[in-house]
This record gives C-alpha cells, sequence and structure tokens, in this order.
C-alpha cells in the first residue's frame, strides 16, 4: 500500500485551490508571456484529455479563441473517444483545429526497428506530434504551449522533446488533483473529467496502470516532499509505505533531467544556463 487512506486524505486537502485566483494568473501569465516577445498566438496539442484541455481553456481566455490552434494528433490505434472528446472543446470553445494522422509518418522509422519495444515506439510519436506542432506554429507565427502537470514533471512521466516540449508551460506548477478542480471550473466537459488518465500511445495503457499507484497518493506525497521539504523519514512517519517513497523519490531524482535545458560546462565568463540567464542581460 502507498499511503494511508487518511493520510493520502490530510494532505490532499491543503491542495485545494482558489480556482478564480488561478484562472487569473494563468490567464495573465500566458498573454504576457506570448505577447511581450511579439507573438499573438498559441498552437497546442489537445489529446481529449484533461490536461490539454486545461491548458485550451486558458489558452483561449488569455488570447482569444481566433488565436489558438489546436491540434489533433491520432495514431492508428488511437482511441476514437479522444477525437470525440477533443471535438468537445474545439466545439465549446470555438477555436482554430486541424487533425494530422501521424501513423504514415512513425511507421517507417519503426519498420527500421523490427526489435522496438511499445516504450521506444510511444517515444517516437510522442516527438513526431511535437515537430507538427512546431511546424504549425511556425507557419502560423505562434508560441507552443505545454500541457504536462507538476506531477508528470517532477515523476519524469512524459517524452522528453516530444509532449514535454514547449516554449511555456502554464499548468506546469499544478498537481494532477488541481487540474482536476480547476477543470471543473472552467467548465471542461464531463467525459473529459471522468475519463483515466492516458497517453494514448498503447491501447489500454493508463497512467496510473504505468505508476502503479494514483494520482491522489502521489500528490499527497510529493507535496511533502517537495512543498513542504519532507525528508524520507518524516513521509514515512507522516503515513506513507517506506518502498513507496523511495520509489517516487527515486523516480524524481532520475528524471531531473527532463526537466532543465541541456547541461552545458561551463568554460567562459558568461555562460548560458549558469550566469547569462535572466531578461536583465538584454536590458529589459
Amino acid at each position: 500500500m502507498a499511503a494511508t487512506t487518511e493520510a493520502t486524505r490530510t494532505y490532499l486537502h491543503k491542495l485545494d485551490i482558489d480556482t478564480e485566483v488561478v484562472t487569473h494568473v494563468l490567464t495573465r501569465f500566458l498573454h504576457n508571456e506570448i505577447t511581450k516577445v511579439g507573438f499573438r498566438r498559441a498552437v497546442l496539442g489537445l489529446s481529449g484529455g484533461i490536461d490539454s484541455a486545461v491548458s485550451c481553456y486558458l489558452a483561449a481566455a488569455a488570447l482569444g479563441p481566433e488565436n489558438v490552434l489546436a491540434l489533433r494528433l491520432p495514431y492508428a490505434t488511437s482511441s476514437s473517444g479522444s477525437l470525440e472528446h477533443a471535438q468537445l472543446i474545439i466545439d465549446d470553445l470555438g477555436i482554430e483545429s486541424e487533425t494530422v494522422e501521424i501513423t504514415p509518418m512513425v511507421e517507417p522509422l519503426i519498420a527500421h526497428s523490427p526489435q522496438i519495444t511499445a516504450n521506444r515506439k510511444g517515444n517516437v510519436m510522442a516527438r513526431m506530434r511535437m515537430a507538427i506542432l512546431y511546424d504549425r506554429s511556425a507557419a502560423w507565427d505562434a508560441l507552443v504551449v505545454g500541457t504536462s502537470n507538476k506531477t508528470e514533471l517532477l515523476l519524469g512521466y512524459g517524452t522528453i522533446f516530444g509532449d514535454l516540449a514547449s516554449a511555456l508551460n502554464p499548468i506546469g506548477d499544478l498537481y494532477k488533483t488541481q487540474i482536476r478542480e480547476l477543470a471543473r471550473s472552467l467548465g471542461v466537459p464531463d467525459p473529459i473529467l471522468q475519463k483515466p488518465p492516458s497517453a494514448d500511445l498503447i491501447p489500454g495503457q493508463t497512467d496510473e496502470g504505468d505508476f502503479g499507484f494514483t494520482y491522489e497518493q502521489a500528490d499527497a506525497l510529493l507535496y511533502l516532499l517537495v512543498d513542504e521539504r519532507y525528508s524520507p523519514e518524516e513521509a514515512v512517519a507522516a503515513g506513507f509505505a517506506r518502498s513507496f517513497v523511495q520509489k517516487v523519490l527515486e523516480m524524481v531524482r532520475r528524471s531531473h533531467f527532463k526537466r532543465t535545458l541541456p547541461m552545458i560546462p561551463k568554460l567562459s565568463g558568461r555562460t548560458i544556463g549558469h550566469d547569462f540567464r535572466y531578461l536583465r542581460d538584454w536590458g529589459v
């Protein structure tokens, strides 16, 4: 057992958010960050899941629906329900949309690797989707908006240069349980709120099935370890199984490279990522 029900409930309660305030902050963030660098439009992948739905609603509110392009990027084995759920959002918001089938793009690469694993195949698909998003962002003169939540980012649950890529990510500091709360307040359709989270790359795959634990359990523990700076021993004392604490800590540690720019060794007086990082470097 990852955690006692009491422990999970106790610490999840601390993650309650003021959805009105959060919505205001995130829409201003999107508008300011996109327009201050000379853009006014956004592109994002719309999977039919709750995370991309929330990013899409926020982008439409920040920029106007006419300035948001949502791409549906199905593979041959993708769920038809995902396309239908994405369409619910497109229709509700009145945003621009395009559907691009990625099967003929990824199959030639997969064919060159007869022993390819399901995980590698999923990575190929995720990166192809992002290649299309960045191509459309260039054609549409827009920035790519991210759709990965804080839980996924901390656990490394995503493909580097695939679904983890973006110019800016409005939901990256919201745990999955907070995303659900925000989604309800934004009016995300019920079928999307109720469906099990899935990357929709492999038939029958779900996020929590891959983890071996629930998002609620992960969020409660991550809140203690990250936000409250609990030590592993303190997390165990709070009611979380030692094996679960160790597993989550290892996932966070091993995936840190996904959350940073590529590491650059310092050789000069001004090195990207070390001491050349701020807008003030250009007098802004």
